[in-house]
């Protein structure tokens, strides 16, 4: 086996491989021999049929298989031994591997195309600056938090007249084209939260109604897709394509939310019993969890301006003719050159970033160490647990839960992943100049939803 790089440019490189029956002979034989063994075929007794035959049959195919495994080691091992670093995987050259005789082995070579990442190096310095966007979490924002509880812990009251953030009961009866009960039509009761309807026509419909009132609908305006609309009616998706468009509505009930009272008993609920007595300190305690949850959302917003600097700055050029193809290759489903055109930019941005944070690791040595993982773990497993108003375990079934999840491989990797971005984070922010912008919630939202 000889392998030869073939450099085209910096970000292109050709493989070659020559292989000889040295390095495939062995494998191909105990392979044919295994097949001759279980091989049931017509006149031969099993295990008995001749080699010949079976290489015959089925040699060109073994060849090929083992030939085709052969490689795939001894380009890993090349590519690791020699710490080539690579972009994709190696492609197969179009054309110059095609005439191969897999009925008549000997001596083979083979060529793959490989697209090579870009040499760069990141310094970061107080000459690059990124703004830091924060929430400012006042009065107005801690208010909205202290209804949404209330409203959480509060309670359904019947109502004599519907408001726009009432919940409406009421029995859907289909209507034939005139406007009468449909013979055979659909009749069944079910609920619509007006609150919660994206059209202002539809909620103008739907409030000043009183309990007996009767309007006539469309399911459609008051339900979130096909799904939703058919669980309104009582039905399955597939009977929807035949039922009418207009259904008398009878309002039987009308509820509202009442807001809980803001005491100590909303306090214990939240945060347990007796561990925020005032409501300066149930504000006080809103307000500190807010700025942790606003943090990461900043973060994540420095994050993403961190990358349009560093990318603009350093200016990566990719093998994108390489990477094009391989995308092309590789996609599990079929997808044309015009789709990939269009998507390639995005991906190439996603892959530069990817590029830099990588180096940036290696670079200034950031490491997570397992102790770090299975805390961080833990914090997630915390907040599950209050968040659905369970007490936390103790520390030991904790530190066995973490470890637990651990175990599966996904939620490992995006939990490392998670923590190595919380360090690339930090690490820019003590490198470069930071200039902090407090912003109202409102126009926060503009900036992290802007591209």
């Amino acid at each position: 086996m000889d392998i030869k790089q073939e450099k085209i440019d910096k970000l292109n490189a050709l493989l070659h491989v020559k292989v000889s029956p040295l390095d495939y002979t062995e494998k191909v034989d105990e392979t044919l021999k295994t097949y001759r063994k279980q091989a049931n075929i017509p006149g031969f007794r099993t295990g008995k049929v001749p080699m010949g035959l079976i290489k015959k049959k089925y040699g060109p195919s073994v060849v090929a298989e083992e030939v085709n495994k052969i490689i795939n080691n001894a380009l890993y091992e090349h590519i690791t031994e020699n710490k080539v670093d690579i972009l994709g995987n190696p492609m197969p050259k179009e054309d110059e591997n095609s005439t191969i005789d897999w009925a008549n082995p000997s001596d083979m070579e083979f060529t793959y195309e490989i697209g090579l990442a870009p040499e760069f190096n990141v310094k970061l310095s107080k000459k690059d600056k990124v703004v830091y966007h924060r929430v400012k979490v006042d009065g107005e924002v801690i208010d909205k938090q202290v209804n949404d509880f209330a409203k959480r812990y509060g309670k359904l009251v019947p109502c004599d007249k519907s408001e726009s953030n009432d919940t409406l009961l009421g029995a859907f009866k289909e209507l034939d084209g005139a406007g009468n009960e449909k013979d055979g039509g659909i009749l069944h009761t079910s609920t619509i939260s007006i609150e919660f309807l994206d059209d202002p026509k539809v909620k103008e419909k739907l409030v000043g109604l009183k309990v007996g009132d009767k309007i006539v609908l469309n399911p459609e305006e008051v339900s979130k897709g096909e799904a939703d609309k058919a669980a309104m009616l009582g039905i399955t998706k597939e009977e929807l394509a035949g039922i009418s468009d207009e259904f008398e509505y009878t309002l039987t009930e009308i509820k509202r939310m009442e807001p809980c009272a803001i005491n100590s008993q909303l306090f214990d609920k939240i945060y347990g019993e007796g561990n925020v007595k005032t409501e300066e300190e149930f504000r006080n305690k809103i307000k500190e969890e807010m700025g942790k949850v606003f943090s990461k959302d900043s973060d994540m917003v420095f994050k993403r301006d961190l990358s349009n600097v560093l990318i603009g700055k350093l200016k990566l050029n990719l093998p994108d003719d390489f990477l094009k193809r391989w995308i092309k290759a590789t996609n599990e489903k079929e997808i044309s050159s015009e789709q990939i055109d269009e998507e390639y930019a995005q991906y190439s941005k996603s892959l530069k970033w990817q590029l830099i944070e990588n180096k940036i690791i290696s670079d200034n040595e950031l490491k997570v160490e397992q102790e770090e993982v299975v805390s961080y773990t833990k914090g997630l497993l915390s907040q599950q647990y209050a968040q659905y108003g369970m007490p936390t375990p103790d520390e030991e079934e904790l530190t066995d839960s973490a470890v637990n999840v651990l175990q599966n491989q996904d939620e490992a990797k995006k939990i490392y992943e998670a923590i190595y971005e919380t360090k690339i984070i930090n690490f820019a922010k003590e490198s470069i100049k930071i200039e902090e912008k407090e912003l109202s919630y409102e126009d926060f939202v503009k900036v992290a939803s802007a591209q």
